[in-house]
C-alpha cells in the first residue's frame, strides 16, 4: 500500500517486497542440502576416483552416478553414485578395474550391488574415469554440470564396428576437485566453463556400444507462423518438459549401418551376447518411451482455462501518490489480461502518463499516476484465453489530506489550491477561460511603504467546487510568501501585498492562474523609489545583499550599487552583521569597500548570522539595505544535509558537537591551494583539507611573502582559520605576493603547501564601459522604449541603470532603481508631451560605468496613426436644395479616437465628374450630415475622409450617384448607424439610430431582417413578430460560425419604410478571451457590475449604458475605471435600477458585455450582501494531523488573520481540553498559526478534533474526525516514525540493499549506510549462511558492496547485510528470486547481448559453422538463428549450441539452398540483439571448398589401415616355448598385411604361422621358439588411404640364463608408426 502524506520521506523498501506473493519454495536442491550434507564425508573416499557422466533434459537435477564401461560400454545413472563395500575396486591404477571392467557393464549385477544411491541434489562432482582392458583407448571430453534447472546436452559421436553403426555420447574425463563444504559462503565462488553440446570428432573402431537415449534433437520443434501451430508446439514443448523432469523415460537416436553383404556365422560368445540383449533392451525402451511422448502431446490436456494464483489487493491512498494492482495469472494458452474501472476498459493512450500496464511472465499489474479523488473506484482484471475468462476486483479509496470534504474548502481563500479535486482529462471543461478583471496598471512606490496588486479574475466556465492555483512572478521568478510578501485569493480576486517595499522588490510582476493543464497570465512593472535620505545629499541604500560561499568561520557577502548617488561618487560600503536571535548590529571593516563583493571572517562555527550594507559618499551614510537572508555558518557539508533532512523548525541557532580527540595525528598540507579573488583591498585563498589528518578536525595557519622573497609571515598569528577559505587584507596594492597553508591540530603543525604563483594586489575586475547607441521609441503617453547596445569587454554585468531628463531642465531621475538586464526597457511616468533625453549605464561587481551619451529628445505620445476610410456612403434624406448622407466608421481608427469627419462633393453631368469640393470646413463628429446649397434635379457623387490626432485619412472611394430631389413619400427613410456589439456564438446585439427622414407621421416601430452572407434576398426573415419601439434588439438562434448581415425598417402610419444598408458581415462567434460583465458583492456588501478588458489601447475607454441608452444620472451609480478594469457601483440598489446594463470599450476588436438586472437577480445580490456584513475568520489551512519526527502527532490549521485579542477553544469529543503534560498548546496571531502537539496516541485519544477560534465578531472552527482505520493508521504511522527515529540514532540504512549488473556481467550487490562510526560491523548473509568477505569494508563513501561473479541461478537466494555496534543494530534483505531475479538475469542478458561479436563463418570437416564470442555465457541466454528472415528449424544437419564462450550454427553438409543471410538473435527479456552474416556468393564458395577438403581428409583418416592392439612391445620367453601373439587390424577396404622380421619381410612355414582372417584379425605363432627367433618383428597394414606399422621384440632366453637376463617391470604398447 502507498504510504501516506506524512511518511514520504521514509520509502526504504526493497524491490522484492513488491513481489512477496510471487516467492516460491527452494528448489530440491536447496531443501535437501543440509539434510543430506552428513553423507558427504563418510562417502568422499570412495567416489573420488568414480566415473560420472550428467544428463539433464529440462530439469533442474545433478546426477552424481558412477560408470564404469568395458570394451567402450557406457552405463548411466541419474540419481546415484558409486559407493558400497568394494568401493576399492574404483581407485585409481587398480588393476582389477582394468581386468575386471567386465563385471560392470550393463545389466551386470556387481554394478548394482557395489552402488549406492545418493539422494538427489547432493552437490558431490567426481572424477570419471573409464578404464578399458586390452589396451583399448579411453576418450573422454569435459562436461559442466549447473544446478537448478542446468542442461547438460552431448553431441553424439559415431562409432562403427563389425559393419553396424550405434551412436552414443562421448565420455567426459573431469578432475574437479570437491570443493570445501564451508559453512560460510564465498562471494567470488569461481565455476567451470560450460559447454552445451558436447562432440567427439574421433570416431573409435570398438566391439560394441550400448546406445544412450537423449531426445533433444528427434523432436525439436521448428517454429512457426499461424496461432495454431505456435499452440501445438507450446504444448509439446511442455510434454517433453514434463516427460524429461519426471525421469520416466529418455528418446533414442540411433543409426543401423547397412550389414555385411554376408551374413558372418559364428558361435556367440558372452560378450556378444551381453551386446545383443543390451540393444534389444535399449530398443524396446526407445518404443515405450516414444509412445509415452506422444500421449503427453496432447494439446487438449495441456490447455486449461485462466487462473489467479494471486489477485489485486485493495488500497487506500492519498491524493497525489502513485498506487500499482499486481495480479499472477495461469493458464494455457497464456491468457490475456484486460483491467476495467468501474466496468468501463481503461485506454492508456486517452489518458497518457495516467495509467502504465504491464505483463511480464505471468505477472500483470496496473499503475495510477497521482492519484485523485475521482480514482476511487472498483478496478476488475479480467484474464480471458480460449478456454474461458476470469476476473478479480480491487478497490483504490483516495483519501483527502483534511478529513471530510467539506465544500467550505473549496471557498477557504487558499493561494493553492489542489486540482486533483476536480480538473481532470475527463473533468468538465477541457479548456477554461481566464479572464483578468481590474488589472493592475504600472505602479509607482517608495522603499518602506506598502504597496498591494490586486486583479480580478472571472474564469468561465465557472465551477464553483474548483479553485485556480494563483501564482505570482516577479522577472519571471515565482514569488514565495514571506515576511516582505502576502498573498491573498479570495475566491475572485488575487491581491499581492509588499508590506515593506524595497528596491529588491522593483521588476515586472506577472499573475499567473492555472486551472489544470491551461493558464493565462497578466503582467505589468513595480516602480520602487529611494527613500528620502536621513542626511541630505547622502547615497540611496544598496540593494540585493546575498550571502556567498558561506564555511565554519567566513563568508563572501555580494550585493548590487544603488542607482542614486546623492550628487557625489560614492566612496564605498560599510558591512554590518548581526547574530540571529540579537539586535547588536557590528561592523565588519573600518575602511569602505568599493568593490561589490567582500568577504567576512572570525564568525563563530554553529551560528546564524544576517547581513546589511550601507553606502557611503562626502555627504553622509545611505539608509542600510534590506538584511540578507540568515546563513549559518557551517561546513558546506553540513548545510547540504541540514538541508535535505530537517530536523527542527529553525531556531536561529545551530549547536556544533566535535568527537572527543582520539590519539594524535599531524595533519598533512593541504591541497589545491588557490587565488579566487583579488582586489586592492583583498585576496581570497581557497584551499581543500589534507588527506592525513586523523579523526580530529584540524585547522590552518596562512602565510605569505613579498615574491622573490622567503621571508614568510604569518598573517593570523593569533587564531588559526577552521574553514579552507580566508581572506588576506593589509596587502600593499601592486605588489607580488606568495601565500601558502599549514594545517594544524593537537598533534602539532604540519608542513606548509605549495605555495601560490605571484599574485599581484589589485582588482581584476574592471569597471565596464559606457553603453552605447541609446535610441528612444514611442510607446504609450506614459511611456517611452528605450533601447541600448551593450558595452564592449563587459564582464559579470550586474544590470544597466536608465535616467531620464526633461529636456533643458538638467535634472536626471533615475527609470530604475533594480539594475535590468537586456538591453531594452520601458520608461514610465514620464509626463505627457514633455521632451526627454536618455542614458545609460552599466554595472558590475567592480562600479558603475561612465553614462552613455544622451539620446536624442522624444516627446512622450502614445504611438498613433491616421484612419482608414470610411466606407458605404448613403442618403438618409433628400429635398430639393440639400441631402443627409450616412456612412460608417473605418475599421482601422489609428490608434486613436477619431475626432471627425471630412465629407467632399463634386457634380456628375452626362456621366463626368466635375472637381471635388468642400463641404465642411470643421471636421464633424457624427457620421450623418446634411449637405446644403444644392442643385435640384442634380447628380452628386460623394467622399469622406476620417481625422483623428495623428492627422487626416485617406478619403473614402466616390460613391455612388445620387439625385438631389424631393422625398415626398409617406413612409420612413431608412434607419442608419447600425451596430453590433456583444457578438457571441449564438446571439448578437444589434443597435440603430432613428430615420432622419420620418415621412409623413412619426416612426412607430421597427422590423429587424436577419439572413446569412451568403444567402440571395429571398431568405430574408424578419427576427421580431412584432414591431419593437426600442432601438435595440438581442439577436438570438444564431448558428455558431456562421456569416450574418443584418438591416431595419422603420414604420410608421402609412407602413414599412425603406430598409437600412446592411451590416458589415458578422460571424457568430465567441471571440477567445471574452468576458462578460460580472456581478460582485466585495467584503463590505457593497454590489457592483464589473467588466475587464485585455485588448485595450491607450485611448481604450469603457462605456457604461443602461438600456443601451447613455447614464446620464449619477446619483444611483458611480462608475470607476482602474486600467483595463471598469466597475459600476450601486449607491442604493433598488427597483428603479432594473434593466440592462451593458459596457463597451472603444478601440477594440468589438469588446461588449451587458448585465440584465431584473427583480429576482436584485434580490440575489442584496441577500449575498448582507451575508457579507457578518465577517468570518478565512483560513488558509483547515485542520490537519501530521507526524513529527519522533513520533510525535501535531494538530494544526491556520488562519489568514489573527489580532492579538484572538482566542482558541480546543474541543475534543465535545470537551474543552487545556494546555497541559499531554497537550502542547501553540497560538501565533502574528502567523494565524494554532497548533496542538501530543506526544503519543493512545486508544482512548479515538475522537473528534476541534479547533474553535473567536476574533472580535469573527468566528470559524475545524473539526478533524480520526476514528476507526484512519485513528489505526495515523497511531501505527507515530509508532513507526518513533521507531524509525530511534533506528537512526545508531548506524542505519539511508538506501536498501539493491544490485547492478556490472560491464564484465558480474552482479554487485550494494547499499548506502549512514551515522557510521568506527567500531561498526557490516556482515553478509546468503539463505542464512554468513558471507565470508575478504577485506573489511571502508565506510568512507557511505556504500557497502558485495561482488558476486559470473552469476548464474546457483546464486538465487536471500541476501541479507546487517549493521552493528554499540548503539544498535539495522538490517536490509534483497530477495533474488523469481521475478526478481528473472529481472536481474535479463540485465545480464543484456550486458551478455551487447559483449557479441560479429558473425563468423568457418568450415569444418562436417560441414559450415557461423560463430561469435560473448564476453559471458549463460543457460538464460535465449539465442535464436534465422535464415533469410526466417527462424531456422534444427534438425540432425543443422543445430546450435555453446562452447565455452563461443556460440555456434553447425550446418552439417550444406547445398547451395544454405546460400544467404544468418542471422543470430539474442534476447535478453525485453530486446533482441542481432548479428548478422552473408554466406553467399564467394564466401560460400569458400567455405564449402575448405569443407570438401576437411572431409575428404577425415575419411581418410578414419579410413586408413591401423593396428588396433594386442602385439606387446616386447616378448620374452624361453627356448623351446610356442609363441603365440594375435592383434586387430583395421581399415576400409580391408588392409594388406606384411610380417616384417628385422626389417625383411618374411613368410609362413611349418616353424612360424601367420594367419589373417576375415581381415580383422592378424595372429603370429611359433611353435617352439629358439634363440634365432630372437629379433626386431614388425606387422605392417596397408590399403589406398594409408599404412601403419606396429613393432615388437621377442628376446629368447636359455633356462640356465633366467637369472642374468631381467624380466620388464611393465608391459607397454606396441609402438605404432603411420606412413
Amino acid at each position: 500500500m502507498a504510504l501516506p502524506f506524512y511518511q514520504k520521506h521514509h520509502q526504504h523498501y526493497d524491490r522484492s517486497y513488491r513481489h512477496k506473493e510471487l516467492q516460491s519454495a527452494l528448489s530440491q536442491y536447496q531443501k535437501e542440502e543440509k539434510r543430506k550434507s552428513a553423507a558427504y564425508a563418510h562417502g568422499s573416499a570412495a567416489y573420488r576416483h568414480s566415473s560420472a557422466a550428467d544428463y539433464s533434459h529440462g530439469s533442474a537435477a545433478y546426477a552424481h552416478g558412477s560408470e564404469a564401461y568395458s570394451y567402450g560400454s557406457l552405463a548411466y545413472d541419474h540419481e546415484s553414485a558409486a559407493q558400497s563395500k568394494r568401493s576399492a575396486a574404483y581407485s585409481l591404477g587398480s588393476e582389477a578395474l582394468s581386468r575386471r571392467s567386465a563385471a560392470y557393464s550393463l545389466g551386470s549385477e556387481a554394478l548394482s550391488k557395489t552402488s549406492a544411491a545418493y539422494s538427489l541434489g547432493s552437490e558431490a562432482l567426481s572424477k570419471t574415469s573409464a578404464a578399458y582392458s586390452r589396451g583399448s583407448e579411453a576418450l573422454s571430453k569435459r562436461m559442466a554440470a549447473y544446478s537448478l534447472g542446468s542442461e547438460a546436452l552431448s553431441k553424439r559421436s559415431a562409432a562403427s564396428s563389425l559393419g553396424s553403426e550405434a551412436y552414443s555420447l562421448g565420455l567426459k574425463e573431469s578432475n574437479i576437485m570437491i570443493e570445501d563444504q564451508s559453512y560460510k559462503l564465498s562471494p567470488r565462488a569461481k565455476r567451470a566453463k560450460q559447454s552445451l553440446l558436447l562432440e567427439d570428432k574421433e570416431n573409435k573402431g570398438i566391439d560394441y556400444v550400448v546406445p544412450v537415449f537423449t531426445g533433444r534433437d528427434v523432436y525439436a520443434s521448428g517454429i512457426t507462423d499461424t496461432e495454431e501451430e505456435r499452440i501445438k508446439e507450446s504444448a509439446a514443448y511442455i510434454a517433453r518438459r514434463n516427460l524429461f523432469a519426471t525421469g520416466e523415460g529418455v528418446s533414442v537416436s540411433s543409426r543401423v549401418a547397412a550389414s555385411s553383404a554376408e551374413e558372418q556365422h559364428e558361435k556367440k560368445s558372452r560378450k556378444v551376447a551381453i551386446r545383443e540383449s543390451a540393444e534389444r533392451l535399449a530398443l524396446r525402451k526407445t518404443i515405450e518411451e516414444t509412445q509415452e511422448f506422444h500421449r503427453k502431446l496432447n494439446e487438449d490436456k495441456l490447455l486449461h482455462a485462466p487462473e489467479f494464483v494471486i489477485k489485486p489487493r485493495s488500497h487506500t491512498v492519498w491524493e497525489k501518490q502513485n498506487v500499482k494492482l499486481h495480479c499472477t495469472v495461469t493458464g494455457w494458452p497464456e491468457p490475456r489480461v484486460t483491467w476495467y474501472k468501474n466496468n468501463v476498459p481503461i485506454n492508456v493512450h486517452t489518458n497518457p502518463g495516467k495509467y502504465v500496464i504491464e505483463s511480464r511472465y505471468g505477472l500483470h499489474s496496473l499503475e495510477i499516476s497521482t492519484c485523485e479523488f475521482e480514482d476511487t473506484a472498483q478496478y476488475r482484471a479480467s484474464a480471458m484465453n480460449v478456454k474461458g475468462e476470469l476476473s478479480a476486483y480491487a478497490s483504490i479509496v483516495v483519501k483527502r489530506y483534511k478529513g471530510e470534504i467539506d465544500d467550505t474548502f473549496f471557498h477557504a481563500g487558499i493561494v493553492t489550491m489542489p486540482l486533483s479535486f476536480g480538473i481532470t482529462p475527463h473533468g468538465y471543461a477541457s479548456r477554461f477561460e481566464i479572464h483578468f478583471v481590474d488589472k493592475f496598471e504600472v505602479t509607482f512606490g517608495r522603499e518602506g511603504e506598502t504597496m498591494s496588486l490586486g486583479c480580478t479574475v472571472i474564469i468561465h466556465p465557472e465551477i464553483k467546487r474548483f479553485q485556480p492555483e494563483i501564482q505570482w512572478y516577479r522577472n519571471g521568478v515565482l514569488i514565495t510568501p514571506s515576511k516582505w510578501v502576502n498573498m491573498h485569493w479570495s475566491g475572485e480576486r488575487a491581491t499581492l501585498t509588499l508590506t515593506h517595499a524595497n528596491k529588491e522588490d522593483e521588476g515586472l510582476y506577472t499573475l499567473r492562474v492555472v486551472m489544470g493543464d491551461y493558464y493565462e497570465q497578466y503582467s505589468s512593472y513595480v516602480f520602487v523609489r529611494d527613500t528620502d535620505a536621513e542626511i541630505a545629499g547622502a547615497p540611496g541604500s544598496p540593494l540585493d545583499v546575498q550571502c556567498l560561499d558561506a564555511n565554519k568561520d567566513y563568508v563572501i557577502i555580494s550585493w548590487k550599487q544603488p542607482a542614486v548617488d546623492g550628487g557625489s561618487h560614492i566612496l564605498g560600503y560599510f558591512i554590518d552583521k548581526c547574530e540571529v536571535g540579537t539586535t547588536n548590529w557590528t561592523q565588519c571593516n573600518d575602511t569602505p569597500v568599493k568593490f561589490a563583493r567582500f568577504p567576512v571572517t572570525g564568525l563563530i562555527e554553529g551560528r546564524s548570522y544576517i547581513f546589511r550594507v550601507r553606502a557611503v559618499n562626502n555627504a553622509g551614510i545611505s539608509i542600510p539595505s534590506r538584511v540578507s537572508d540568515p546563513v549559518a555558518a557551517l561546513d558546506p557539508a553540513d548545510r547540504a544535509r541540514l538541508r535535505s533532512h530537517p530536523s527542527a523548525p529553525w531556531t536561529g541557532q545551530i549547536i556544533v558537537t566535535e568527537e572527543e580527540p582520539t590519539e594524535g595525528v599531524v595533519p598533512g598540507p593541504p591541497s589545491n591551494l588557490q587565488v579566487i579573488e583579488a582586489t586592492k583591498n583583498y585576496v581570497v585563498l581557497s584551499w581543500k583539507p589534507p588527506g592525513e589528518r586523523g579523526h580530529e578536525g584540524v585547522m590552518y595557519f596562512v602565510e605569505k611573502c613579498i615574491a622573490g622573497t622567503e621571508n614568510w609571515q604569518r598573517v593570523n598569528t593569533e587564531i588559526p582559520v577552521k574553514s579552507p577559505r580566508f581572506a588576506v587584507f593589509d596587502l600593499a596594492e601592486g605588489k607580488s605576493y606568495h601565500f601558502r597553508v599549514r594545517c594544524c591540530n593537537s598533534a602539532g603543525i604540519g608542513e606548509p603547501c605549495e605555495a601560490t604563483e605571484s599574485t599581484v594586489v589589485g582588482d581584476k575586475l574592471d569597471i565596464p564601459k559606457a553603453p552605447g547607441r541609446i535610441i528612444p521609441t514611442r510607446n504609450t503617453d506614459t511611456s517611452v522604449v528605450v533601447t541600448w547596445t551593450e558595452p564592449q569587454d563587459a564582464k559579470e554585468l550586474v544590470g544597466y541603470y536608465i535616467e531620464a531628463s526633461i529636456v533643458g531642465s538638467g535634472h536626471w531621475e533615475p527609470c530604475n532603481n533594480n539594475p535590468v538586464k537586456g538591453t531594452r526597457f520601458i520608461c514610465h511616468g514620464l509626463l505627457t508631451d514633455e521632451n526627454y533625453v536618455f542614458r545609460v549605464r552599466a554595472v558590475n561587481a567592480a562600479g558603475l560605468s561612465e553614462f552613455s551619451q544622451e539620446s536624442e529628445a522624444i516627446q512622450v505620445k502614445a504611438a498613433i496613426a491616421a484612419p482608414s476610410p470610411p466606407y458605404d456612403i448613403t442618403v438618409l434624406e433628400s429635398v430639393r436644395d440639400s441631402m443627409v448622407l450616412g456612412w460608417k466608421q473605418p475599421k482601422v481608427i489609428g490608434g486613436a479616437e477619431i475626432t471627425g469627419y471630412y465629407v467632399d462633393y463634386r457634380e456628375v453631368i452626362d456621366g463626368i465628374p466635375g472637381k471635388w469640393k468642400e463641404a465642411n470646413i470643421k471636421p464633424i463628429s457624427e457620421r450623418a450630415y446634411r449637405i446644403t446649397n444644392l442643385k435640384e434635379n442634380m447628380i452628386y457623387q460623394f467622399q469622406v475622409a476620417a481625422t483623428n490626432v495623428a492627422g487626416v485619412g485617406t478619403p473614402s472611394p466616390p460613391s455612388r450617384s445620387f439625385k438631389c430631389e424631393e422625398w415626398s413619400i409617406a413612409v420612413p427613410g431608412p434607419p442608419h448607424d447600425l451596430f453590433c456589439t456583444e457578438v457571441r456564438k449564438d446571439s448578437l446585439v444589434l443597435l440603430w439610430k432613428e430615420p432622419v427622414y420620418t415621412g409623413r407621421s412619426p416612426v412607430s416601430g421597427y422590423y429587424v431582417d436577419v439572413k446569412e452572407t451568403e444567402a440571395t434576398d429571398e431568405h430574408w426573415k424578419s427576427a421580431n413578430e412584432k414591431t419593437i419601439t426600442k432601438r435595440f434588439l438581442k439577436i438570438t438562434g444564431l448558428k455558431e460560425g456562421v456569416s450574418y448581415v443584418f438591416r431595419v425598417r422603420a414604420t410608421n402610419q402609412a407602413g414599412v419604410g425603406k430598409p437600412s444598408d446592411l451590416t458589415d458581415p458578422v460571424i457568430a462567434q465567441t471571440q477567445p478571451g471574452t468576458k462578460e460583465v460580472v456581478a460582485e458583492v466585495d467584503d463590505n456588501g457593497v454590489i457592483s457590475l464589473n467588466f475587464e478588458c485585455d485588448q485595450m489601447s491607450p485611448d481604450s475607454k469603457f462605456i457604461w449604458s443602461k438600456n443601451y441608452e447613455p447614464i446620464e444620472d449619477d446619483s444611483r451609480l458611480d462608475v470607476d475605471t482602474k486600467g483595463g478594469k471598469s466597475k459600476a457601483v450601486f449607491k442604493d440598489l433598488g427597483e428603479n435600477d432594473l434593466g440592462i446594463y451593458s459596457c463597451i470599450v472603444t478601440d477594440t476588436d468589438g469588446v461588449s458585455s451587458s448585465y440584465t438586472m431584473d427583480e429576482e437577480e436584485m434580490k440575489r445580490l442584496l441577500a449575498l450582501s448582507h451575508e457579507h456584513k457578518f465577517p468570518t475568520i478565512p483560513l488558509t489551512s483547515e485542520l490537519a494531523v501530521e507526524i513529527m519526527e519522533k513520533g510525535q502527532v501535531r494538530f494544526w490549521l491556520q488562519a489568514e488573520k489573527l489580532s492579538g485579542n484572538a482566542k482558541v477553544n480546543f474541543v475534543f469529543n465535545d470537551k474543552e481540553i487545556f494546555n497541559g503534560e499531554k497537550y502542547k498548546m501553540n497560538v501565533d496571531q502574528k502567523t494565524g498559526l494554532v497548533e496542538m502537539i501530543m506526544e503519543k496516541l493512545d486508544a482512548k485519544d479515538e475522537g473528534t478534533y476541534t479547533f474553535q477560534l473567536q476574533d472580535g465578531k469573527a468566528t470559524n472552527q475545524s473539526s478533524l474526525v480520526l476514528i476507526g482505520d484512519v485513528f489505526k493508521k495515523l497511531q501505527d504511522e507515530a509508532d513507526f516514525q518513533r521507531r524509525e527515529w530511534y533506528r537512526k540514532q545508531g548506524p542505519h540504512f539511508v538506501e536498501y540493499l539493491g544490485w547492478e549488473v556490472t560491464s564484465d556481467c558480474n552482479v554487485l550487490l550494494k547499499c548506502k549506510v549512514a551515522n557510521i562510526k568506527k567500531e561498526t560491523h557490516i556482515v553478509w548473509y546468503k539463505d542464512d549462511r554468513e558471507i565470508m568477505v575478504d577485506e573489511e569494508h571502508d565506510f568512507k563513501d557511505g556504500v557497502c558492496t558485495l561482488l558476486i561473479s559470473e552469476f548464474s541461478k546457483k546464486d538465487a537466494g536471500i541476501y541479507e547485510v546487517i549493521l552493528k555496534d554499540d548503539r544498535g543494530k539495522d538490517r536490509s534483505e534483497l530477495k533474488l528470486l523469481d521475478a526478481a531475479f528473472a529481472d536481474l538475469m535479463n540485465e545480464v542478458c543484456r550486458i551478455i547481448a551487447l559483449s557479441a561479436t560479429e558473425l563468423k563463418i568457418q568450415s569444418t570437416e562436417e560441414g559450415i559453422r557461423l560463430y561469435s564470442f560473448v564476453s559471458h555465457y549463460v543457460e538464460d541466454l535465449r539465442v535464436s538463428w534465422s535464415h533469410n528472415d526466417a527462424k531456422i528449424k534444427y534438425t540432425d544437419r543443422v543445430k546450435t549450441g555453446v562452447t565455452g564462450e563461443q556460440i555456434w550454427l553447425q550446418i552439417n553438409e550444406p547445398t547451395p539452398h544454405d546460400k544467404g543471410k544468418y542471422t543470430m538473435e539474442i534476447f535478453d527479456g525485453k530486446k533482441a540483439h542481432t548479428k548478422m552474416v552473408d554466406l553467399s556468393g564467394q564466401a560460400f564458395d569458400e567455405a564449402y571448398a575448405e569443407f570438401q577438403r576437411l572431409k575428404q581428409a577425415a575419411i581418410a583418416e578414419k579410413n586408413r589401415a591401423r593396428v588396433l592392439g594386442g602385439l606387446p612391445d616386447v616378448v620374452t620367453i624361453q627356448e623351446g616355448k610356442a609363441l603365440n601373439l594375435t592383434c586387430n587390424v583395421w581399415g576400409d577396404p580391408a588392409p594388406e598385411i606384411t610380417w616384417l622380421k628385422n626389417e625383411r619381410t618374411f613368410t609362413a612355414d611349418d616353424h612360424c604361422i601367420l594367419k589373417y582372417e576375415s581381415g580383422k584379425c592378424a595372429s603370429f605363432t611359433i611353435t617352439a621358439v629358439s634363440t634365432v627367433d630372437s629379433g626386431k618383428y614388425a606387422l605392417l597394414v596397408k590399403n589406398k588411404y594409408g599404412t601403419e606399422t606396429s613393432d615388437f621384440t621377442v628376446s629368447v632366453f636359455i633356462p640356465e640364463e633366467e637369472g642374468t637376463i631381467p624380466y620388464p617391470e611393465h608391459i607397454t604398447e606396441a609402438k605404432k608408426k603411420k606412413v
